[in-house]
């Protein structure tokens, strides 16, 4: 006697229940070791043209290094040169106050009397950025030309530091590549105060 189709049926799908139920998990899900994404890319940063324009001189030096230092928030959202000067003259005084918080730290255990020297020429080198660039950053608005020869008299003071650290040979890389930073800045300010007194030769 034949069996009826739809009984037949009903076995296949039972015997198949039947077996893949008997089956190891992992024979019927098989793990698959896909490699996921990165979460930490960074968004990339639009940088406006004023900056973009800024790096872009040739007196400016590193351009990447530029473009890396100024792609903060505050100075990206600058709306002319006026505004980004004063954004990155504030920002530079910022800075040069942590590089001069690690030259009062240091101060406190010299290695030597030349180094206690050295350092008490860095830290008045120091004080003397932090004030300068504080004040360049409200005199760019009204007087460019007294900002560009305020910026300007910075470089020698840290120059000097620099010097007496070699001199002294206090090992403090960190120091250098503040004194580095500090001068890549002068740089830049002047540049921006140049700019800024051209433009009001110009609209007299």
């Amino acid at each position: 006697m034949a069996i009826p189709n739809q009984l037949c049926l009903v076995l296949v799908i039972f015997l198949s229940i039947f077996v893949l139920s008997s089956l190891p998990t992992n024979a019927i899900l098989p793990k698959v070791n896909v490699p996921l994404p990165n979460a930490n890319i960074p968004l990339q940063v639009f940088l406006p043209k004023l900056v973009e324009n800024l790096c872009n001189i040739k007196s400016i030096g590193n351009r990447r290094f530029c473009l890396k230092a100024l792609s903060t928030p505050k100075v990206i959202t600058a709306k002319d040169f006026t505004q980004l000067g004063t954004l990155i003259m504030k920002l530079r005084a910022e800075n040069a106050m942590v590089t001069l918080n690690v030259y009062n730290e240091m101060i406190m255990k010299p290695s030597s009397t030349q180094a206690l020297k050295a350092l008490n020429c860095c830290i008045e080198a120091y004080q003397y950025a932090v004030s300068s660039f504080e004040m360049i950053s409200s005199e760019l608005i009204e007087d460019p030309q007294t900002a560009n020869n305020d910026v300007t008299v910075i470089g020698p003071e840290i120059t000097n530091c620099e010097k007496e650290l070699i001199d002294a040979k206090v090992q403090a890389s960190q120091l250098l590549a503040g004194n580095r930073f500090v001068q890549y800045y002068i740089a830049i300010g002047g540049e921006i105060t140049s700019t800024l007194e051209h433009e009001n030769q110009n609209e007299y």
